[in-house]
């Protein structure tokens, strides 16, 4: 048992490899607003490929939530932000016909205040935008970044 234990925490994420994963991987995103106006993303990989999302990505060994929703949004987006506290969880799970999970995230979402940067699409974003409310039924937004901006915010 100790040797499963062991090979699980060992898992692919390790070397950055988030398909077919041995164990759910821990991951962010940061609900930034300025003005009137949410920080999305075009997803350029999957999952939530060619979908518009809260910017976020995978937590690093070390880091805090705060540390790698404040790195990830840089990286993603080059807007500098100060993360907050958690305001949404979920499971982004996506299994195939055989049966074996493609992958599997545990995505915590921050609150997020805007600081500085002038938006661009970095890293593993195809775009990047500020969206007013109104504007999102003309985006292909993912399911989730809907329910979360709707219940959490009234946003939508």
């Amino acid at each position: 048992m100790f040797e499963e234990k062991k090979r699980t925490m060992n898992h692919s994420s390790k070397n950055n490899d988030s398909f077919y994963p041995d164990c759910p991987i821990v991951a962010v995103g940061a609900v930034v607003f300025k003005a009137d106006k949410v920080l999305l993303v075009l997803r350029g990989k999957p999952p939530a490929e060619k979908q518009w999302a809260i910017p976020g990505g995978c937590v690093e060994l070390g880091e805090t939530l705060q540390e790698a929703a404040q790195r990830e949004i840089l990286e993603e987006t080059g807007i500098v932000i100060q993360a907050g506290k958690p305001v949404y969880t979920f499971d982004a799970v996506e299994q195939e016909k055989n049966g074996r999970i493609r992958f599997h995230y545990v995505i915590v979402d921050l609150a997020a205040e805007y600081i500085s940067g002038e938006i661009r699409a970095g890293d593993d974003a195809a775009d990047a935008k500020w969206i007013k409310s109104e504007d999102l039924q003309y985006h292909n937004v993912s399911a989730t970044t809907r329910k979360l901006l709707k219940h959490c915010y009234g946003f939508g």
